[in-house]
């Protein structure tokens, strides 16, 4: 008969079997239906309800370890884009392609974290993708291809916050799922990109006499 010893390692492993079960169960159907219930995820794993919030004892530790899960395969799919080679220009451009694919399939799963996770908790499991973002951005301005007019945590934060937006728009029905990568890519280039600058700068004075004042003539 087995020792008390020999059962721990044996139960730690068919805990982490459950766990991997139900993780990957948890990005399967919250990345179709952000109203997927506890009882979906548990029957698709295998295990049962008590099994499950013996793991994750409410609705928000499953979505946030779920969540987790997601953005550390997408992590490592990210990999593969070359954000140090070429143009940084391009470059972003590539890595705003394959980001937006992702966010594109996790949209449901987005929208649930949205409605159960604090937003600061959402932006905390992104902060070693966008470290990608911060590195890309850094070696642009360096090279003059980005602005650096503006904070560098402030244009990563605007890549986080086009992308996450177009995924609302989208759900919303107020943009076309087929024009995203373009629309994305063309907004953020212009947000970026050196020239960017000068759209900022003040106006000149024969425009802001033609514009402004109180109105009146002389």
């Amino acid at each position: 008969m087995a020792s008390a010893t020999d059962r721990q390692p044996r139960r730690r492993a068919d805990a982490e079997r459950n766990i991997a079960a139900i993780l990957d169960a948890g990005l399967a159907y919250f990345s179709r239906n952000a109203d997927t219930s506890l009882t979906d995820v548990a029957r698709a794993a295998g295990v049962g309800r008590v099994t499950l919030h013996r793991h994750f004892p409410s609705r928000e530790a499953l979505i946030d370890a779920v969540l987790a899960h997601a953005i550390s395969q997408a992590d490592t799919a990210l990999e593969a884009v070359a954000v140090d080679d070429g143009p940084a220009t391009e470059a972003l451009a590539r890595l705003i392609h394959s980001s937006w694919r992702i966010v594109d399939h996790h949209r449901s799963l987005l929208a649930a974290a949205q409605r159960d996770l604090p937003p600061a908790r959402i932006r905390h499991h992104h902060d070693q993708a966008m470290a990608r973002v911060e590195r890309l951005i850094g070696r642009g301005q360096n090279e003059g291809d980005f602005r650096t007019d503006l904070p560098r945590p402030w244009l990563v934060a605007t890549f986080y916050s086009v992308l996450h937006g177009a995924a609302e728009e989208v759900d919303a029905g107020r943009l076309d799922p087929n024009q995203v990568p373009k629309t994305l890519t063309a907004t953020l280039l212009a947000a970026f990109t050196a020239h960017g600058a000068d759209r900022t700068s003040p106006l000149p004075r024969s425009r802001q006499a033609a514009g402004g004042g109180n109105g009146q003539r002389s």
